[in-house]
């Protein structure tokens, strides 16, 4: 197929944080992009929408602002409680930037559809695809209104039921994800649910439920729990109730709390060592290969990384270097998000214990220097396992800024010198 008859350089599936993030990096290295996507933005996603640190570096990186989304929620500090009940408030860092922050995904993700289009990316939503053909030199997607889109390279970010993986095989048969998360969102909320809150239910480790605020008195409720352990699927519905009468968390969450719409429920894949992250001219990023952390369910930074790795890949490799985009990315895949993927397992069978679980929060409780860096670690301020892999270690990595500090210095040199000018 000659090059001047090619629509794109890239056709990315799927317009969540990963495809966008993909997007975005391609564009501006002046590849031609097409992204796809079934939904109508702005549309809900099943999600706790909270940012770790290593999340609002990216979006920061990829040039989000914040004042963009109505809803943007910075996280000062985070509670939890024990399997005992046992409290512990720990601060996040003041006036180093932001370290974590609360966002609901409705907002978030059209935002960053919108950055992706003023980037150059050819946005086409609402927009599903039939069938894809792996050619020689290039990749033909039909979508369901009977266009034919061909691009050098597909990027799939369509979640953990990937139809795109469907297409070409390589899944993991009857897998239902790792995690199963449900949650609502309420307004009118209690005084003290405007602090981050975690409750490790003994009765659900390595699970836990979660309080995530929002503008206006209005809160993300929900839980996770892992699949095989203390409940069953199938329960989450009758579990669901009894944790919201379960007084320690309902005088959090406050009696006067009214839920908003419905509640909902979806799994969480954290196999990443299973699923394959490309086949030939197709690349896997965010859900669609499992890098949600297994011992959080947390998946917004994992998503944003694969989604720019798998970008740089094809970007370093060009158009017909497949074998080497795809080891590449794999490598890459590896090395930025492997080791803590790993570590984060192993942690995850030890917080399905209550005594190490509760021995573990005491530990973080201990004085302000552990309450701060346990916090720092929880939100994913360094790698998870920094402190096991010394090639990656560097001078200031455990005192690293928060995201979007530069705004905040420039906006106080700007106010600074309009004082000055005033004087």
């Amino acid at each position: 197929m000659a090059l001047n008859r090619l629509i794109s350089d890239v056709i990315v599936i799927g317009a969540g944080p990963a495809g966008c993030a993909s997007a975005i990096e391609l564009s501006r290295n002046g590849l031609k992009v097409t992204l796809i996507d079934k939904a109508e933005f702005p549309r809900d996603k099943c999600c706790g929408d909270g940012l770790t640190t290593d999340a609002l570096r990216i979006l920061e990186e990829i040039g989000l602002k914040t004042k963009a989304i109505t809803n943007w929620n910075t996280i000062t500090d985070a509670v939890l409680y024990s399997p005992k009940g046992r409290r512990a408030q720990l601060p996040l860092p003041n006036r180093q930037g932001q370290f974590a922050a609360v966002v609901p995904r409705l907002e978030l993700d059209a935002e960053l559809l919108k950055l992706a289009e003023s980037s150059g990316v050819q946005v086409k939503t609402p927009l599903s695809f039939s069938g894809i053909t792996q050619r020689k030199d290039y990749v033909s997607v039909t979508s369901t209104d009977g266009r034919v889109l061909h691009g050098r390279y597909v990027i799939a970010a369509d979640g953990m039921w990937s139809s795109v993986r469907k297409v070409i095989g390589g899944g993991i048969k009857r897998y239902r994800g790792d995690w199963h998360a449900f949650r609502q969102y309420f307004s009118n909320t209690g005084s003290d649910a405007q602090h981050l809150t975690v409750w490790f239910e003994p009765d659900l480790l390595p699970g836990y439920v979660w309080l995530f605020p929002l503008p206006g008195q209005r809160a993300n409720f929900g839980f996770g729990i892992l699949r095989g352990h203390s409940h069953r699927i199938q329960e989450m519905g009758r579990l669901w109730r009894e944790i919201l009468n379960r007084p320690r968390i309902r005088n959090v969450l406050g009696e006067n709390a009214v839920p908003e719409g419905t509640h909902k429920a979806w799994p969480i894949p954290t196999r990443m060592s299973s699923l394959d992250t490309g086949k030939d001219r197709i690349f896997f990023v965010g859900d669609a290969i499992g890098v949600a952390d297994p011992m959080t369910g947390e998946g917004i930074a994992q998503a944003l990384h694969t989604g720019k790795l798998a970008a740089n890949s094809i970007i370093r490799s060009g158009p017909f270097e497949i074998e080497n985009a795809q080891r590449v990315y794999k490598e890459s895949v590896s090395a930025e998000l492997g080791h803590d993927h790993r570590f984060a397992e192993k942690l995850q069978t030890l917080l399905a214990k209550q005594e190490t679980t509760e021995l573990a929060l005491r530990l973080a409780d201990t004085n302000d220097w552990t309450r701060r860096n346990f916090a720092r670690w929880m939100f994913e301020d360094y790698p998870r396992a920094i402190v096991l892999t010394p090639k990656r270690w560097q001078w200031g990595m455990f005192n690293q800024e928060g995201a979007y500090q530069r705004g905040k210095l420039k906006e106080s040199s700007r106010d600074n010198q309009m004082i000055l000018s005033k004087e």
